[in-house]
C-alpha cells in the first residue's frame, strides 16, 4: 500500500492532496480571488499567491489525511502544462519536500491527470473506465479525443487547432459582459434558454480536430451588430444568447465524438477537465452513451477542476512501475501528451 501526497499549481489553484492505495484521505483546494478584478488569471499574480498557499494548503492535506510527513512513500507534482512560474512554485516545494524527507519524486502531466481522475476512489463508488477507452477532455487550454490503452498508454487522437472550449465559453462570457470566470455563468443561463434560438457556425476541420476561434469572432460580430440596433439586446436576451453559443460548442464536441465511438468501435467513453462540470455537455454525453448503448464516465465536479487528487492518483499509478523524477527536474510551460 503506498501512500502519495500530490501537489497541483499549474493555472491559479493551489492544491494538495493524499491518496492510500488509491483511496482519497484529503483533498484540499485553495483559489485565488485576485483574478476576478482582471478578468482572467494574470500569470505574474498567480505564481505570488502560489507562493503564499502551497504550505499552509500542504499542511492542511496531510493533517486531514490523519498521517505524518515519514507516511508519505512517493509526493507527486504538476510538471506541466500550465504557467510557468505557477509551475515553478509547485515543483521547487516538492523537490524540497521530497529531498527532506528522503522520498521518491514522481512527475505528472496534468492532462493525463485529469484523464486518471476516473479511478479516484472515495466514499461514494462508482464505475470506472473499462480500458481501453476514449476519453474528451475539454479545459480552458485544452480540447483533445485521447485513446487510453492502459494508465500508461495514451494516443491523442485530436485536438483543437485555435481556441480550446473552455476559452471559447469564457471568451464568450467577456463578450456579454459576464464577469470571470465566465463558463460557468453561460451554463447557468442557458438552463433557462432556448438552444435553437439563434445559429451560430460549426468549424470544419479535418479528421478528429476541433476548432473553436471562429465561433468566438461569429458571437463578437453578432453581438456588435445586434446591439448596435438595440442598446439592451443582450439584457434581453442572454438566456437565449448562452443557450445557443453552449448548443453549438456541444455539437461540435459531439460530432467529433461520435465520429471516434464508429470508427475505433469504442465500447467506452469518458470526459474530464474543467468543462466536464458543464451541466449541458454532462447531459449530452450522458445521452449519447443511452443511444449508442456503451459505458460513460463522468467524474465528479470536484474532479472536474484543477485539483490535487488527480495528481496523486496519476502518480500512484507511476509508483506503481517506480517511474520516479530526478530533483534535477524543470517544469514544463507545453508538456505533450
Amino acid at each position: 500500500m503506498a501512500v502519495i501526497l500530490g501537489i497541483e499549481s499549474s493555472c491559479d489553484d493551489t492544491a494538495a492532496a493524499v491518496l492510500s492505495n488509491g483511496k482519497l484521505l484529503a483533498n484540499v483546494v485553495a483559489g485565488q480571488e485576485i483574478h476576478k478584478a482582471w478578468g482572467g488569471v494574470i500569470p505574474e499574480l498567480a505564481s505570488r499567491a502560489h507562493q503564499e498557499n502551497i504550505i499552509p494548503v500542504v499542511a492542511e492535506a496531510i493533517k486531514r489525511a490523519g498521517i505524518s510527513n515519514n507516511d508519505i512513500d512517493a509526493i507527486a507534482f504538476t510538471r506541466g502544462p500550465g504557467l510557468l512560474g505557477s509551475l515553478l512554485v509547485g515543483t521547487s516545494f516538492a523537490k524540497g519536500f521530497a529531498h527532506a524527507l528522503n522520498k521518491p519524486l514522481i512527475e505528472v502531466n496534468h492532462m493525463q491527470a485529469h484523464i486518471l481522475a476516473h479511478f479516484i476512489e472515495d466514499e461514494t463508488p462508482r464505475a470506472k473506465p473499462e480500458f481501453p477507452f476514449v476519453c474528451l477532455t475539454v479545459s480552458g487550454g485544452h480540447t483533445q479525443l485521447v485513446l487510453i490503452n492502459d494508465p500508461y498508454t495514451f494516443e491523442v487522437l485530436g485536438e483543437t487547432q485555435d481556441d480550446a472550449a473552455g476559452e471559447a465559453f469564457d471568451k464568450t462570457a467577456k463578450i456579454l459582459g459576464l464577469p470571470y470566470p465566465g463558463g460557468p455563468l453561460i451554463d447557468k443561463h442557458a438552463a433557462s434558454g432556448n438552444p435553437e434560438r439563434f445559429r451560430f457556425p460549426q468549424a470544419n476541420v479535418p479528421d478528429y480536430s476541433f476548432s473553436f476561434s471562429g465561433l468566438k469572432t461569429s458571437v463578437l460580430y453578432f453581438v456588435r451588430d445586434e446591439t448596435a440596433k438595440n442598446p439592451d439586446f443582450v439584457k434581453e436576451n442572454i438566456n437565449d444568447i448562452c443557450a445557443s453559443v453552449q448548443h453549438s460548442i456541444i455539437l461540435h464536441l459531439l460530432k467529433k465524438l461520435r465520429a471516434v465511438i464508429s470508427d475505433r468501435n469504442i465500447k467506452c467513453i469518458a470526459l474530464a477537465g474543467g468543462v466536464s462540470a458543464n451541466s449541458g455537455l454532462r447531459k449530452a454525453i450522458t445521452s449519447l452513451g443511452e443511444e449508442l448503448q456503451i459505458q460513460v464516465c463522468i467524474p465528479p465536479f470536484a474532479y472536474c477542476t484543477d485539483n490535487a487528487a488527480m495528481i496523486a492518483m496519476s502518480g500512484e499509478f507511476l509508483y506503481r512501475k517506480q517511474q520516479f523524477a530526478p530533483l534535477n527536474t524543470a517544469p514544463l510551460a507545453r508538456y505533450p501528451l
